[in-house]
């Protein structure tokens, strides 16, 4: 598409209000070049770029080359040999786990009644939907999902493991690949398409009872490659706007774009009802409105990039409970 053509279609972007016009277009060389090159920070740090000496001189920043940052990156993974065995450090947080805030928290008043009330929650109706799928008997073998799992309820803490390594084929799935992945082996039927109701509700249920657990993806062994390249992605400047994740999501959350503040990007509510989608939706299709947000090139539907961008923000979120069934303008 011309260029032309993608302003007919998405239209001029008006300026953000307060200093987010600074820090996401002016200074938004500063800022990636900031983030690309910070390595530690103290606990008690705060994530959004320090605006002053006084609380800059709080962060402890060490300043790489292209070299020495992939060495420093391997030496923090253990990938460097070393003929003396010592404790490995975890990976940097660019948020401190103490610093993390739901999406919910940066909604309106009205968004957040909406989700606490049990029956005017419009996502209750996918809910419902899952409940029924749940026990329905497939049409090839009889089987159902309760037949191999019992109530859901036993599913306790598994989604708070997804995206995870499928043993079997070694592929990184989330959530909604499990779930096909059972039904077309075990229940002899089509995988659920993408965003369907069908496939949003079993989700969603499988979600919800996991409902109060803190988020807690694994990002050892098999999966730590793509733990990296769902990192790399996050701080990736891309589309005409040349933003990254990490300029909004990280450095900038609670300035307003638009009339809305922007969150920390978090996804312990998804599936979740968006009020500007009117019904509920995948993780997968928020990443995707992101990415057209920038005016960026829109992965395909199942992509691994994106599988490997929640792997990183499950990660990144660590600790948060789920919220299911959640609720977002």
């Amino acid at each position: 598409m011309s260029i032309q053509g993608q302003k007919q279609r998405y239209g001029s972007i008006p300026p953000m209000s307060g200093s987010a016009t600074t820090d996401l277009q002016g200074r938004s060389d500063d800022l990636d070049h900031t983030y690309s090159r910070r390595s530690v920070l103290e606990e008690s740090d705060i994530g959004p770029q320090p605006t002053s000496a006084s609380s800059g001189a709080r962060l402890k920043v060490l300043a790489f080359s292209a070299a020495g940052w992939a060495l420093a990156l391997a030496g923090i993974w253990g990938l460097v040999g070393s003929s003396v065995a010592v404790a490995q450090p975890q990976p940097v947080r660019f948020l401190p786990m103490a610093q993390l805030k739901s999406g919910l928290y940066f909604s309106g008043k009205d968004v957040q009644a909406l989700q606490a009330d049990e029956f005017a929650n419009p996502a209750q109706l996918w809910l419902s939907q899952g409940a029924a799928m749940w026990r329905r008997a497939s049409v090839a073998n009889g089987q159902s999902c309760f037949s191999c799992h019992g109530d859901v309820a036993r599913l306790q803490g598994v989604a708070t493991r997804y995206p995870a390594i499928e043993t079997a084929s070694g592929r990184l799935f989330n959530l909604e690949d499990r779930i096909n992945h059972c039904t077309t082996r075990h229940q002899q039927t089509p995988p659920l398409a993408p965003e369907s109701d069908a496939l949003l509700g079993l989700t969603l249920l499988v979600t919800q009872a996991s409902k109060g657990l803190p988020l807690r993806v694994d990002i050892g062994g098999a999966t730590l490659p793509h733990w990296q390249a769902g990192a790399a992605l996050f701080a990736r400047r891309q589309g005409q706007l040349n933003l990254s994740c990490a300029q909004c999501h990280d450095q900038n959350f609670g300035q307003r774009l638009y009339t809305d503040p922007l969150s920390q990007g978090q996804p312990n509510g998804y599936p979740v009802y968006r009020l500007e989608w009117q019904k509920t939706g995948s993780l997968e299709r928020r990443l995707r409105s992101c990415f057209a947000g920038i005016r960026a090139e829109i992965p395909p539907w199942g992509a691994l990039e994106m599988r490997q961008l929640a792997l990183y923000l499950m990660w990144r979120g660590e600790g948060l409970p789920i919220e299911v069934p959640a609720v977002r303008k």
